[in-house]
């Protein structure tokens, strides 16, 4: 597993052991990144879920102007901090050691781009995608993509939020929800 492009291009990344946490293959990687590389330079991110934190770490090695990784896992957690250190990027990181829904609840900032790659069979990614449209973190035009199983797509979200597209890797599925700006807001002003 290494890191695609930019800064931290060609580093190779630590992954887990055992099979608790599945990082995104490499293919799904490049279709991701490919769809949004336009969308990352300057951007803030959140990688929940992060597992390995590989994705967040690309949008950094892109650009990105900070991603908070969150993980439940000690282990994973640790494997995040030494990622980050071998690719240079912690300056511009931060990594929440705990449960994702609960820092979603607590949440106090916004985001630009978030990630959402829970394991599948335990149903968070559906819980995430209420709790994100909920309590409204992202910023206008922000961007949420979730990896899931490509035979179960995710349930539809609430305006301002928008399915934008799905797209599909073998067995694996990508669905990037964006959000609206503002503009419904603005035409009503007198």
């Amino acid at each position: 597993m290494r890191v695609i492009t930019g800064s931290a291009r060609g580093r190779r990344l630590k992954e887990l052991e055992g099979m608790e946490t599945r990082p995104t293959t490499d293919r799904v990687k490049e279709g991701l990144f490919n769809i949004l590389q336009f969308d990352i330079e300057g951007r803030r991110v959140l990688d929940l879920f992060a597992g390995t934190g590989q994705l967040g770490i690309e949008c950094l090695s892109r650009g990105a102007a900070s991603a908070v990784f969150v993980d439940r896992r000690g282990d994973a957690v640790k494997l995040i901090r030494e990622n980050l250190a071998c690719t240079d990027l912690q300056n511009r990181a931060q990594v929440v050691t705990g449960d994702s829904m609960e820092y979603l609840r607590r949440l106090q900032e916004t985001f630009d781009l978030v990630f959402l790659d829970p394991p599948y069979e335990t149903g968070l990614l559906e819980k995430a995608l209420a709790a994100l449209t909920e309590f409204d973190i992202l910023n206008p035009h922000g961007i949420i993509v979730a990896e899931h199983p490509a035979n179960r797509l995710p349930e539809p979200v609430q305006a301002p939020y928008r399915l934008h597209r799905t797209y599909r890797y073998g067995k694996i599925g990508l669905t990037v929800f964006r959000r609206g700006g503002n503009e419904d807001s603005e035409e009503q002003r007198p």
